[in-house]
């Protein structure tokens, strides 16, 4: 009985409303206005003694203690509010911690390996760590912003800001080397393969988010992971990898075409100087810039520290189309090339120059960093960022690719800026920029290299300043010896393109949206036969690209320039 008691009186208490102690503001009402008169006709029973019970209308909710967290109206939590801060009940607040699952979800879907690496940086960060009693263990809790906290984690860009970053993603090196693949394919099959590609990276690109979104991922190697397992997270980490150890290598080789025209034509005499004549050197100048300047910018942990260095990339870029536009028809007759061979239909460097292109428009890896920079982050708005970005660098890869090889053709380097005369005041400005641009990209591909090896062997380590060092001296040295054997920036963005990225552009996206969607399906229905396409395109592709870029290397019939 007694028990039974104890219950009906919990029960009843329970069922009491929060408001009922306040009885004489309930018998004032008549003071409120006449739309609070008939909410607070609801509760007109509470106040009678001879009922003992309480009606609700169906449209009130009544939820148990504690009163904070049930107020009638924003007006009731401000009047309850006392004003005083309760440092027992901020601490008991601040222990409270979201769980791992809830917070995922708020965060944006898609992050990357700028995202993660600047999470592997928060380590450090004096953050207060709080033990089971309560007992604060770190005093540095100035460290910690949490408004700006949690601005970084709703903040976001417009769609212009994506463009722009995107715009700035494709052109890149690459855009250097496509006067090269018109000449390598032909001035009508490579227009048309600069075309083609543009729109297969379009889509590609789109690919990889709807990915992300079908397999609840925040990366491209979750992506893989998902998908293929252990096998998918090696070979995408392998094989971005080695784009980003090409791009580098490819970036060293530029450093050495570019900086000793510049100082050759600054200073004529400068080669006749004992030691200085050094400066005018290629392998001297590669070696310096590399352990002078980009040796130091590569041992930054926070990759956020070079992008307003990078960010003058783009006006480079400009300058460089512009440069070459301008002075193309300029060019003394002896470099000019063939002019019967302008207007050539195909050519026997058909796949070495889907290998070039292919370097020049994959941005695939940065494709989800993009996305979820996006203030809105939705497909649509993605859809036509990615539209607007791949149409601009169509329209400056074309008027650079042109422009340059219907005056040099059959002349025409793997760099064009080496095809102009070492004392073109405008080309050496171009050259100087593009020199210039080149110290901060090549330690934003050693970033990616670095995170890559990170990520894929040290997930779950801590930062380590021996490990760090020891990776980024030995990648970038690395790449500096293969920059030092070569001049031949085309063999490179031929093995780098044609490899790793018609695979992380064309095979991988396509392999896991295939994975992802229905298989019963059937293979050429709408959905499914363009990606079916896309990967046997990409297969072949890679494969003769590899032996064609090869036997050139290795074969005595080849053209590849090697500097020893």
């Amino acid at each position: 009985m007694f028990n039974q008691s104890s219950q009906n009186q919990r029960r009843t208490e329970a069922s009491e409303p929060l408001l009922a102690a306040s009885r004489d503001d309930l018998a004032n009402d008549d003071t409120m206005d006449s739309d609070e008169e008939d909410e607070s006709s609801a509760l007109s029973h509470i106040g009678d003694p001879r009922e003992h019970a309480v009606r609700f209308e169906e449209h009130v909710q009544v939820i148990g203690p504690p009163l904070r967290s049930m107020l009638a109206s924003r007006e009731t939590e401000f009047e309850q509010d006392t004003d005083e801060i309760d440092q027992s009940q901020e601490l008991e607040d601040a222990q409270v911690r979201v769980p791992r699952g809830y917070r995922d979800r708020t965060m944006p879907l898609l992050v990357g390996l700028f995202e993660s690496s600047a999470a592997r940086g928060r380590l450090d960060v004096s953050v207060p760590l709080l033990r089971t009693n309560g007992e604060e263990v770190s005093e540095q809790t100035h460290d910690v912003d949490l408004e700006e906290l949690a601005a970084k984690r709703t903040a976001g860009g417009g769609l212009f800001d994506s463009i722009a970053n995107m715009a700035n993603s494709i052109l890149g090196a690459g855009i250097i080397g496509l006067p090269y693949a018109l000449s390598q394919a032909g001035f009508f099959t490579g227009l048309f393969l600069l075309v083609i590609l543009c729109g297969v990276t379009d889509w590609t690109i789109r690919l990889i988010v709807i990915n992300a979104k079908l397999s609840g991922t925040h990366s491209y190697i979750d992506i893989m992971t998902h998908c293929f397992g252990s096998s998918g997270r090696a070979a995408v980490s392998f094989f971005q990898f080695a784009f980003a150890f090409g791009g580098m290598c490819a970036f060293g080789i530029i450093i050495g075409d570019t900086i000793p025209h510049v100082i050759r034509s600054i200073f004529p005499r400068l080669y006749t100087v004992p030691v200085l004549y050094l400066f005018t050197d290629r392998k001297f100048v590669i070696a310096l810039c590399t352990i002078c300047v980009s040796y130091p910018l590569s041992l930054y942990r926070d990759i956020h520290k070079l992008s307003r260095a990078s960010g003058l990339a783009l006006i480079g870029m400009v300058i460089i189309v512009g440069s070459v536009l301008i002075e193309s028809p300029h060019t003394s007759p002896e470099l000019k090339g063939d002019p019967s061979k302008r207007f050539s239909i195909i050519e026997p460097g058909f796949f070495q120059a889907i290998g070039v292109i292919s370097f020049a428009f994959v941005c695939h890896h940065n494709s989800l960093l993009i996305y979820g920079s996006l203030q809105t982050p939705t497909l649509d708005r993605f859809a036509v960022v990615t539209h607007i970005s791949t149409l601009l660098s169509l329209v400056a890869c074309c008027t650079l690719a042109i422009s340059a090889y219907v005056v040099f053709t059959d002349k025409t380097q793997g760099n064009i800026l080496n095809n102009f005369s070492p004392n073109d005041t405008l080309i050496n400005v171009a050259r100087f920029c593009f020199g210039l641009n080149m110290f901060t990209t090549l330690p934003l591909e050693l970033f990616v290299c670095r995170e890559v090896v990170e990520q894929y062997f040290f997930s779950h380590e801590t930062f380590n300043i021996q490990r760090h060092v020891f990776f980024t001296t030995t990648i970038l040295f690395a790449s500096m010896l293969v920059a030092l054997i070569t001049c031949d920036l085309g063999v490179m963005l031929e093995i780098t393109g044609g490899v790793s990225a018609t695979t992380l552009a064309f095979i991988f996206p396509a392999s896991c949206y295939l994975k992802l969607t229905d298989s019963k399906e059937p293979w050429y229905s709408r959905s499914k036969l363009p990606a079916y396409l896309c990967a046997t395109f990409g297969v072949i592709v890679m494969t003769i690209s590899l032996y064609l870029a090869l036997a050139k290397t290795w074969t005595p019939e080849g053209r590849v320039k090697i500097c020893i």
